[in-house]
């Protein structure tokens, strides 16, 4: 039998660790109401569901699991990327990638599958056998990728980091748990960290062709998006970490001109 409303509700403010009075003043309804709401002796209008919701910053198809236990039908659908409705959206994707030539950029969905890659990261990909439809995340594990990279217990325990908090915003993701779990049983027990600043920017170094390439990351999300595959798209641009990296690239593609 599935939740109801109110245990959902519950659920949900306390996986954000917020007080029903917080969620009171968060979505401007009293205490009381919240209160009623989750022991099932009031019951919630549809824009209350989404207004509790939106202050919980409850993904989008979770959104639609608490209209349904509300009794309302749902209110966010999941695109194919390749809909004909989707085309202006794959066009700003390609001209945001391809202008980051000759640097790599990339776009992945919630569980890291590649779904995009501009023309820099297809040939630095390509020798780790590394294409469109590929996990990030398996190839992070093991294999050429994880093998190319000189810093990867660094650049784990950061993905380790980044994997706990995109699983606490989703409330809960089993693809991204057991990826969490199989990356924190790589990792030696954490030392307490030693006395020193720490860089303005983690940049992982890969070994590629006996050269050392530098880069950090940007990410990029779609703003406004009510899609449930379009929420949870993310588009990295990866930027030379030193200037031997940049020569090297600008080399081998030179930049767009356009």
């Amino acid at each position: 039998m599935s939740d109801s409303f109110g245990t959902l509700l519950k659920s949900w403010r306390g996986q954000r660790r917020l007080s029903q009075l917080g969620l009171s003043l968060a979505a401007n309804v009293s205490a009381r109401h919240i209160s009623f709401l989750e022991t099932g002796r009031a019951q919630p209008s549809k824009s209350m569901v989404l207004a509790l919701a939106e202050s919980l910053e409850v993904p989008r198809a979770t959104r639609n699991v608490l209209l349904q236990s509300a009794g309302f039908s749902r209110a966010y659908v999941q695109r194919d990327l390749a809909d004909a409705e989707m085309a202006y959206v794959r066009a700003a994707m390609d001209w945001m990638l391809e202008r980051h030539n000759p640097f790599p950029g990339i776009a992945i969905d919630r569980h890291w599958t590649l779904i995009r890659v501009n023309t820099c990261a297809a040939a630095l990909m390509e020798p780790m056998g590394l294409e469109v439809g590929d996990s990030l995340l398996d190839a992070l594990l093991e294999g050429p990728f994880a093998e190319a990279l000189e810093n990867r217990e660094e650049i784990r325990r950061h993905m380790l980091a980044r994997l706990r908090t995109e699983i606490s915003h989703l409330g809960g993701d089993v693809v991204l748990e057991a990826a969490a779990a199989k990356l924190a049983a790589l990792l030696p027990a954490e030392s307490p960290p030693a006395a020193m600043s720490m860089p303005a920017v983690l940049a992982a170094r890969y070994r590629l062709n006996g050269v050392t390439l530098a880069f950090f990351s940007t990410i990029s999300a779609f703003g406004s998006t009510e899609d449930i595959a379009l929420a949870d798209i993310r588009i990295e641009l990866m930027f030379p970490a030193d200037e031997a990296t940049r020569a090297v690239l600008e080399r081998a593609l030179p930049a767009n001109k356009t």
